[in-house]
This record gives structure tokens, sequence and C-alpha cells, in this order.
């Protein structure tokens, strides 16, 4: 029985076997988790882009063309508004990256499906592996912002709210430099605190479920850990990969805030040092 009841219970999903020490320290498991899911995602990719149908598609195709729909219909809703088609051109390159990093993290998440055990786990339960996505998107947001306004609008931008005079929106300043900055932090820290924890429950309950005598490792500790992966892996995973990619659209939208404002300024003859009142 004690055979059976460790087959049944998952390890302590919170000690990782590494290379190295202190900074350099390498997380095995992680790496070659995040491999599995880098690999997945790939062939995913491969194979539905050899099968596209028009006539008939499968649900994979399907449900990969709803996720691009969305992810085009909401970035570019606001900039066809504008009517500002260059500038949807040159964001065009937000919707793979985003769609990408969706389906990555939703891969990554169900590997918890996986019956592996030791170096395979759910990969964004390393805060190595979330953070690293989320310097990625801080990047290149922080890029797209400075080429899309200059030197002076992405200084600008953080003087928000723009309808109150310069004077008084200084002291608003250091609060949005570090709304900036803690970004990334949120970001990470909210994709990896929900799978960590969804990994720490589903271990404490197979191992209290299983240690029941007789009928906790051969019945109810297998049927707790399919009932309860069947709501946590599958619809918690999904929907953190969701919120990643929303987050990651948002940020990419508000890289151009400020730049109708000043616009709207310059076009009004208003020096932006002396007031925020608005010029019909």
């Amino acid at each position: 029985m004690t055979g059976l009841w460790l087959q049944v219970v998952e390890p302590a999903p919170v000690n990782h076997p590494t290379i190295g020490s202190g900074f350099w320290a390498i997380n095995i498991d992680s790496v070659l988790s995040s491999l599995l899911a880098v690999i997945v995602t790939i062939a995913v990719g491969l194979y539905v882009a050899r099968r596209l149908q028009t006539r008939k598609p499968g649900i994979l195709q399907l449900a990969l063309e709803l996720a691009y729909t969305y992810v085009r219909d909401d970035l570019f809703k606001g900039l066809a508004a504008e009517g500002d088609e260059e500038v949807a051109k040159r964001a065009s390159f937000v919707m793979p990256l985003a769609l990408t990093i969706g389906f990555y993290i939703l891969i990554a998440n169900y590997l918890d499906f996986l019956p592996l055990h030791g170096l395979i786990h759910p990969a964004n339960s390393d805060l190595n592996q979330t953070l690293a996505m989320a310097l990625v998107v801080f990047v290149t947001v922080q890029w797209y912002t400075f080429r899309e306004q200059g030197l002076w609008g992405y200084l600008y931008r953080w003087t928000k709210p723009f309808e109150m005079p310069l004077l008084a929106r200084i002291v608003f300043i250091p609060l949005n430099i570090l709304e900036d900055l803690i970004k990334p932090v949120t970001l990470s820290m909210r994709l990896f605190g929900n799978i960590l924890a969804a990994v720490i429950v589903i271990w404490l309950i197979t191992t209290l479920v299983a240690s029941i005598p007789y009928v906790g490792p051969f019945f109810l500790a297998p049927l707790a850990l399919i009932i309860w992966k069947g709501f946590d892996v599958f619809f918690i995973g999904a929907l953190q990969a969701f919120i990643f990619m929303l987050l990651t659209i948002i940020y990419f939208g508000q890289a151009r805030e400020g730049i109708h404002e000043r616009h709207r300024r310059e076009h009004a003859g208003q020096p932006d040092l002396v007031g925020g009142a608005e010029h019909s």
C-alpha cells in the first residue's frame, strides 16, 4: 500500500533540483518543463498551419481563429476608430506576440494534466519563468512607447491625469513611474501565485485523501485528483493564460497615452505649463 500511496500523492511543488547556487542557480525541472511547453506550442502551431481549411475547419483551428479574432478586434478597435491605419500597421507585431504568449502559457499550465513526476511540472509555478515573460512584455512595451512618442512623449505620459494643469500633475509623476515599474512584478506574480497555489492545493488534497485507510489511495485520492484537476488546471489554467494575454494587449494600448492630449493642446495653442482647462 505504501508504494501505491507514493504514486498517488504528487511530490511537494516548492523544491526544485538546481545546478549552481545563488543568483546563477538554474532550476532543472523548470527548464525542462519550459522546453517541453515550447516544443508542444511550436508543434501545435505547425500542425494547425499545415492543416488549415476554409470550408471545414477543425475544432483546434476554430479555437485559434477565435482567439486571433478577439485579439485583433480588441487591439485595433481603438486605432480603427481613430482612422490611423499607419499606426495599426506599426502595432501589428503585438498580435502574434500576445497570442504566442497566451498559447504558450496555456500549454505550460496544462502540463499538470500529464502523469509526469519529478522533473516535469507546470512551468509557470516557477517565478523565474513568469518574471522572464513579464520582463519581455515590459521591455517591448517601453521600446514601442518610445518609438511611437519619442523622448518627450515618453516622458509626458508620466504626467497624467492630462486634464489637470501641469503644475498640479507634478505630484502624480512619481506615482505614474511607480505604476510603470511595478507592472512586470504584478504580471509575473499573478500568474506565478495562481499556478503555484493550484499545484500546492492538488498536493494537499491528494496527500490528505490518500492517507485515508483502504479506500484513500485506491479510490478516493485518484478521484479527487481527477475532479480537482478538471476544474483547477483546465479552468484556472486557461483563465490565467487569457489574463496574461489580455494585460499584454492593454499595456501596448496604454503606450499611446498622451498623444491626442498633446495634439489637442498644440492645435488649441494652449501651453502645457499654463493650465488644463479644455478649449472648445
